[in-house]
């Protein structure tokens, strides 16, 4: 079956799952295959809870004479040829967006700015990747006037494959940092694969939207139609982030300085699409963070910086710049290890420690592996785990802190703020 015929069920059958326990009726399935599973032994199931068709790649599952199962050579790859046929069919205005750090955030306060003139579709969640990427291109429809798509990237080329399905006529890097390094091998191979945004920019005239004050991202733009930032001012980053924007003051839902210049993209991208100055402002400022990002909580017992969703030393080192600005008599710091740094890990958690051990903080937990080799200072202590951190939490909860919540998804410190 061709591509074309594929997206002619897909037509009848706009609705695409590639979960077995979730079969909307009528939806197509695609079978896909991971390290622990094989979405093909599912498809009968799928087809006896409602589904249209079953996408396949194992011929041992097709049922002979039933019309419902579709074969194909590899199935991720048919989902994203179809995710591009069908973008390409409508021909929606795409920003697509990357960086390693704030694209989420960004993409987020992208799609508020031009939600105040447009119908806009954007990347739900961080559904950034190889599968994620194709399913979020699917949900486009000829009511969307403009997408925000996320692509994120963890191995050189990971950019290059998802942006030839996005196809988009406008892009933005946050910015560059050493992330990921065990898949990228080094900083340079970073930029190489991030920059794999304005490679296609370049190649099919499409714009840049660049923050100049970058130290990388001017020259990665070299030869490039672009849109440099608007400016903004920082006001206020002890609690919550106040700017002044386009003439305004903001006061934002959000934590940290360094968000600054995610708020200057969203403003680039709104004013470039003819969102008035004002709608531009009022968007910014009632955004409220929702997804263990930049969030800023209060509790009966504490004030809480969560930033759990991720870390590396890019983004470690920005909210520990700001957690140095904020104003308490009591700081405190819950820092999990640092994910994917390959040959650097050691020489990055050291790194870490230093700056920890160098800030005016009456108490600091580290929470994972990484840590557990280093000599600490007295007012340190060392967790092997999330569950390790809830006993001490239960045994002794902190009481009157300002504490700064930072690691890598993996270590699940998302799980804390409850307790505190």
């Amino acid at each position: 079956m061709t591509i074309e015929q594929l997206y002619s069920i897909f037509q009848q059958h706009p609705q695409v799952t590639t979960d077995s326990r979730n079969c909307p009726e009528g939806a197509m399935f695609f079978a896909l295959k991971g390290e622990r599973f094989d979405g093909n032994q599912y498809a009968a199931e799928c087809l006896a809870k409602g589904c249209c068709c079953a996408v396949v790649d194992d011929p041992k599952v097709v049922v002979e004479g039933d019309e419902r199962y579709v074969l194909v050579d590899n199935v991720l790859r048919t989902l994203q040829l179809l995710s591009r046929h069908h973008r390409r069919t409508l021909g929606t205005t795409i920003v697509g967006i990357t960086g390693t750090n704030g694209k989420t955030t960004t993409k987020e306060l992208c799609a508020a700015v031009l939600q105040r003139k447009f119908r806009v579709l954007y990347t739900q969640g961080n559904l950034n990747n190889s599968i994620g990427v194709p399913l979020t291109l699917l949900k486009l429809t000829a009511d969307h006037e403009i997408a925000v798509v996320e692509m994120g990237a963890s191995h050189p080329g990971d950019i290059r494959e998802l942006v030839e399905l996005v196809e988009p006529q406008y892009g933005l890097i946050t910015n560059v940092g050493r992330a990921h390094l065990l898949g990228f091998g080094s900083f340079e191979g970073v930029c190489r694969t991030k920059g794999e945004l304005y490679d296609f920019l370049r190649q099919h005239n499409g714009t840049a939207f660049v923050n100049q004050d970058n130290e990388f991202l001017p020259a990665m733009a070299h030869n490039l139609k672009r849109i440099d930032y608007v400016g903004a001012e920082v006001l206020e980053c002890s609690g919550l982030l106040k700017v002044r924007l386009l003439g305004t003051e903001v006061q934002t839902h959000l934590v940290g300085a360094y968000n600054a210049d995610n708020l200057r993209a969203a403003a680039t991208v709104g004013l470039e699409f003819g969102v008035g100055a004002d709608d531009i402002c009022q968007a910014l400022a009632d955004y409220v963070p929702s997804n263990n990002r930049s969030q800023f909580m209060k509790t009966a017992d504490n004030e809480l910086i969560v930033d759990a969703y991720n870390a590396n030393p890019t983004s470690m080192a920005a909210s520990l710049d700001n957690f140095a600005l904020v104003k308490s008599a009591h700081k405190m710091c819950i820092i999990g290890m640092m994910g994917e740094l390959g040959q650097d890990s050691h020489s990055e958690h050291e790194k870490l420690l230093n700056r920890l051990a160098s800030m005016p903080l009456e108490t600091v937990w580290l929470v994972g592996s990484e840590f557990q080799e280093f000599t600490l200072p007295a007012h340190f202590r060392f967790f092997a785990d999330v569950e390790a951190v809830k006993a001490a939490l239960a045994a002794e909860k902190p009481q009157g802190f300002t504490i700064l919540i930072k690691g890598s998804n993996s270590t699940k410190l998302f799980q804390l703020p409850e307790l505190l």
